[in-house]
């Protein structure tokens, strides 16, 4: 990525409640795991097809009876539970309430995140973010060695760019490899991401954000379709 110079924003949390509610408010700008479609890093979506959600084209695919979903849904709270004993030195507060933060300067930049996280000697405020994933084949397992998926490694960027108080981000993975004889092995992953190593890809995608919403969405005018790497 390359940088774009911006100012740094502060954040605006609204807590929707229900999930119903905040369903409803995802319409009016870009959330986490949609700003990887920004940039066309994004395997299950197109930057083209963010688009057409946006602009009433299309509707969102309802994914919320895949098990995937209900698994990771379900193991989230769960594996957040397994860090807090994991790292002591944490205070951490699982989001149930379905609060959104946004970008005080560019509201239509927004992010629901998973946890946040207080270290207790400094004070430092972060956040943690909850993955659960099944290794299909080779390909689906390198994008995990040593490294965190684009899209996910995005996902932490947006958590950055709605927050300027926020320091670091956690990602914590568990890795599922289902052999289908039974034989079920699960690996656990975590990676630690700081401010100041994500900058120039915080200002990056940002600018990016602005760009599509402002340009795109506002204006009506259908971008050239970017795709993500094979």
């Amino acid at each position: 990525m390359r940088m774009a110079k911006l100012t740094r924003c502060l954040t605006v949390v609204t807590v929707y409640n229900t999930k119903e509610n905040w369903l409803k408010s995802r319409g009016k700008g870009i959330g986490g795991s949609e700003a990887s479609a920004v940039i066309g890093k994004n395997p299950y979506k197109s930057n083209m097809e963010l688009w057409e959600e946006k602009v009433g084209i299309r509707k969102p695919e309802d994914i919320d009876n895949k098990p995937y979903i209900i698994y990771g849904n379900q193991a989230e709270e769960l594996l957040s539970k397994l860090f807090a004993l994991d790292y002591p030195e944490y205070e951490l507060t699982h989001n149930t309430n379905y609060a959104v933060h946004y970008n005080d300067k560019y509201p239509f930049i927004y992010c629901t995140r998973d946890n946040d996280l207080v270290h207790k000697l400094t004070g430092k405020k972060g956040a943690l973010e909850i993955k659960t994933t099944e290794i299909l084949n080779s390909m689906h397992k390198e994008k995990w060695d040593d490294q965190v998926p684009e899209n996910y490694y995005i996902q932490l960027l947006q958590y950055f760019a709605t927050d300027s108080e926020l320091e670091f981000v956690w990602l914590k993975a568990q890795i599922k490899y289902d052999f289908g004889d039974g034989n079920i092995k699960l690996t656990t992953k975590h990676y630690y991401f700081t401010r100041e190593q994500c900058q120039e890809d915080i200002d990056y995608l940002i600018s990016k954000e602005i760009e599509f919403w402002q340009k795109n969405v506002i204006e009506k005018v259908r971008p050239p379709r970017l795709l993500p790497q094979i």
